[in-house]
């Protein structure tokens, strides 16, 4: 990031399709098209891992592996490309919602589709690029279709509750059964090959046009995993292997009584035994997906808010001491100049900031939250901006700009806005203001929600903190992204010099 730039966020379940999610195929790379025409440098996206499907909300950033991809991503128009599926098999698909994600409906047809695909692809003799694929990436596939295998096996239950020895991954017990579950890790290996194949082709296709792809990297993983059945001792569980404390954040902007995410805590003491590395394993498999990546809840690394596994609310947990400088000096041994922003938002204290400050990490600014309070000594508001930050006009943890304007600004927030904006403004041209404010900063990145760009209302969020429904489902239209749109983002990148 050494010139100004912009981009746009959107995730790839949000983009146009007729199967029912967004996924790798040719609507991919006509927002690839319309980011060019925008004069946008820079796609932003969530995890690309694959949510726990029986959770119903379907969150990427409770996943069942933090290497393996969403198979819902898979493109039915590119296997169909690649003789994996007929053109009877695309043709048949039902009606799904055009604005949102019925999972649902989505996960039976697409898993109906994918299975046709693995058949198909039985027939194949020769197999030299999926058997690379697999030899290369064997470190994390093996334990990922294996533990997919036994818990489909073992009817979805926790692995916890599975027979003590494949729930403790004893290796006479899963060599014993891997012949009968032979045909379902084949299967999960050949979704993650195809997986790999269509983001990597549509990552080079981005990046030949000049785009460059950021991607995110949570900083827990989910507790029903194949990561953390695969490697107990790095996490704080029981003797039983369930889990001691789970994760979270104390009472905040979002939920007074804190923020019970529910994952597993890391033992960072038996991770720095082994020089971290399965960290360094998952920052190695990030840095080779994407350009750029975004550390989720960086301050977690710094100290983390522990939850007794009990507990039902995250008011009564407790700070820890995170690993802290000795963690990134390592990660910095590995990959000197790497490509990180750290969301810092949140409670975030002195021994955090300066640690970022130490590494010169890019940190977070987000609009959104510029107008609370005092806004001469509120950080996020432009005129504190640096240049080694990225703006945001917000997150997809944040309402839309319209969305906060009209249903949760308080008369006090709109008042510092139009102070510091020097006239009033509505409802119906209150991003465009945002947006611009973003690319008049002097933060040399700038990432835009698409929904930001759409002018879109609440209705459109991505994501509500501290909620079970309706969550991770917003999708955009092909006829949004018009060439009207295109020219208007074209000219505002170019005005304020991020071209």
């Amino acid at each position: 990031m050494k010139k100004r730039a912009n981009g746009i966020l959107l995730h790839i379940t949000s983009l146009p399709s007729k199967y029912g999610i967004g996924d790798f195929g040719p609507e991919a790379y006509k927002f690839a098209d319309f980011l060019v025409r925008s004069k946008q440098s820079y796609w932003q996206i969530l995890p690309l891992n694959t949510p726990i499907l029986n959770d119903r909300l379907h969150s990427p950033y409770n996943s069942l592996s933090a290497f393996a991809g969403n198979r819902l991503l898979i493109s039915p128009e590119l296997l169909y490309r690649e003789s994996f599926l007929s053109k009877k098999d695309i043709a048949d698909s039902p009606v799904f919602p055009e604005k949102h994600v019925d999972y649902r409906s989505v996960i039976s047809y697409k898993t109906k589709l994918l299975n046709k695909a693995f058949k198909n692809f039985q027939k194949i003799r020769r197999k030299k690029k999926y058997e690379e694929f697999c030899l290369k990436n064997e470190s994390w596939l093996e334990d990922y279709t294996t533990f997919i295998a036994l818990r489909r096996h073992f009817g979805y239950e926790l692995w916890c509750n599975w027979p003590i020895e494949f729930r403790d991954k004893r290796k006479h017990a899963v060599k014993s059964i891997t012949p009968q579950l032979r045909e379902i890790i084949e299967q999960e290996k050949f979704l993650q090959y195809q997986f790999f194949r269509q983001w990597f082709s549509l990552k080079s296709y981005c990046n030949k046009n000049g785009v460059e792809m950021i991607g995110d990297i949570p900083i827990y993983v989910g507790y029903d995993s194949a990561d953390v059945w695969g490697h107990p001792e790095i996490f704080k569980l029981t003797r039983t292997k369930k889990p001691k404390f789970i994760s979270g954040v104390p009472p905040d902007f979002f939920s007074h009584t804190g923020q019970l995410w529910g994952n597993p805590i890391y033992n960072w003491q038996a991770l720095k035994k082994t020089d971290y590395n399965w960290w360094i394993e998952r920052f190695k498999h990030n840095l080779n997906l994407f350009d750029i990546v975004r550390l989720d809840h960086f301050r977690g690394f710094i100290g983390y808010w522990q939850i007794p596994a009990e507990h039902k609310t995250a008011e009564h947990g407790k700070w820890m001491p995170g690993p802290k400088e000795d963690f990134f000096n390592k990660i910095l041994k590995h990959f000197p100049n790497i490509p990180i922003i750290v969301e810092d938002l949140g409670h975030i204290t002195a021994d955090v900031i300066a640690l970022i400050d130490k590494f010169g990490f890019p940190r977070m600014k987000v609009l959104l939250l510029a107008f609370d309070g005092n806004i001469a000594a509120n950080l996020h508001c432009p005129y504190n901006h640096t240049n080694n930050c990225v703006v945001y006009t917000g997150t997809h943890d944040n309402n839309t700009v319209k969305g906060w304007f009209t249903k949760e600004a308080k008369f006090k927030q709109k008042k510092n806005l139009f102070n510091y904006l020097g006239h009033k403004v509505g409802a119906n041209k209150v991003h465009w203001e945002f947006a611009r404010m973003a690319m008049s900063s002097v933060g040399r990145l700038v990432i835009i929600p698409m929904q930001d760009v759409l002018g879109l209302d609440e209705h459109a969020r991505m994501n509500r903190p501290a909620t079970a429904k309706g969550n991770w489902i917003w999708r955009v239209s092909s006829k949004q992204m018009n060439e009207s749109l295109a020219q208007k983002l074209a000219d505002l990148t170019k005005l304020y010099g991020r071209v």
